[in-house]
């Protein structure tokens, strides 16, 4: 970390002249910490959050001050503005997946960053619950009770008025089941937390498993199937969404 800001893998689409963007307004990355490393504390007009996907006790994200657990499965966000800084006091290394906006605020142009060389942020609050954090034990016991749709699949969304660009949502898919080929006019990010499957957006066929990524752009026809029990984590643009 000494030689960059952050240890990030981006998956950026190599499309067009696309050499950043993962989707046309949202960014997705690893993101590996190793035992007692930190990520110093910045801020920036983008929203972003993480998708935990392994890591021991003792890794943990700090956000204006409020110090959250980072477990495997967890969501957390960070408003836009707001200093954040990532810590690892385990034995192992911790590895998640970031999703943020930066490619819609390259397009309006607010962009603005700042950087804390100084000291690692100071803790001032470390609470059992936070609007900012989502634990994977929270969503499933949501999830179960979720009731699924006409194709038996179970679908929660997070209550994020935080975000006002982007919508977070899980989807419990059964083995042998399947969405329905739909398009919709927002781009979204998938991420796997469980099980195996694949996607067909538009004329490809993707194979996937716990910790792929999949982009399905607007209004590209889609579906998703599950070969065995799988759970899906959907980051997609915030917008009145139209669906055929």
């Amino acid at each position: 970390t000494e030689l960059a800001e952050r240890r990030n893998l981006i998956m950026f689409n190599p499309v067009d002249d696309n050499d950043y963007n993962t989707a046309k307004t949202i960014i997705c990355a690893y993101q590996m910490i190793k035992p007692g490393e930190y990520a110093r504390s910045h801020r920036h007009t983008p929203n972003a959050l993480r998708l935990m996907l392994d890591g021991g006790p003792g890794i943990y994200t700090v956000v204006n001050g409020v110090k959250l657990p980072m477990i495997a499965g967890d969501v957390l966000l960070t408003p836009n503005w707001c200093w954040h800084s990532h810590y690892n006091e385990g034995k192992e290394n911790g590895y998640w997946i970031d999703f943020l906006d930066v490619p819609l605020v390259h397009l309006l142009e607010p962009m603005f960053y700042e950087q804390d060389y100084d000291k690692p942020q100071a803790v001032t609050s470390e609470p059992k619950t936070h609007d900012f954090w989502f634990p994977y034990a929270d969503t499933r016991s949501t999830m179960a009770q979720a009731k699924p749709d006409a194709n038996g699949i179970s679908h929660i969304t997070l209550p994020t008025p935080a975000f006002k660009t982007i919508e977070l949502r899980f989807h419990d898919i059964p083995a042998g089941k399947a969405t329905p080929r739909r398009r919709t006019t927002a781009s979204s990010v998938y991420a796997v937390t469980a099980g195996e499957g694949r996607t067909r957006a538009g004329d490809q066929v993707f194979e996937w498993r716990r910790g792929d990524v999949f982009v399905v752009p607007t209004w590209t026809p889609f579906e998703i199937s599950a070969s065995t029990d799988a759970t899906i984590f959907r980051s997609e643009e915030h917008t009145s969404e139209l669906q055929s």
